[in-house]
């Protein structure tokens, strides 16, 4: 199907969407998280996720933002 880049999005950050990034990553796939998109039940979880953990194999941004990339 030649997909290679995913924009991950969900619920919950420590959860599905980390699982996801990281298979994702195993895979080689390029991916973007949309921050202002995810949540967790434990916000300071989400924000070390997303502030520390993802950028080293994803790009992390809020949804604005990649709306204007596109």
């Amino acid at each position: 199907m030649k997909i290679n880049h995913l924009v991950l999005t969900g619920i919950a950050t420590s959860g599905v969407v980390l699982s996801t990034l990281r298979e994702a990553a195993d895979k080689d796939y390029t991916i973007t998280v949309l921050s202002d998109c995810c949540a967790d039940r434990d916000e300071e979880v989400h924000r070390v996720l997303t502030a520390k953990v993802f950028p080293r194999q994803a790009e992390v941004m809020p949804s604005e933002d990649w709306l204007i990339a596109k």
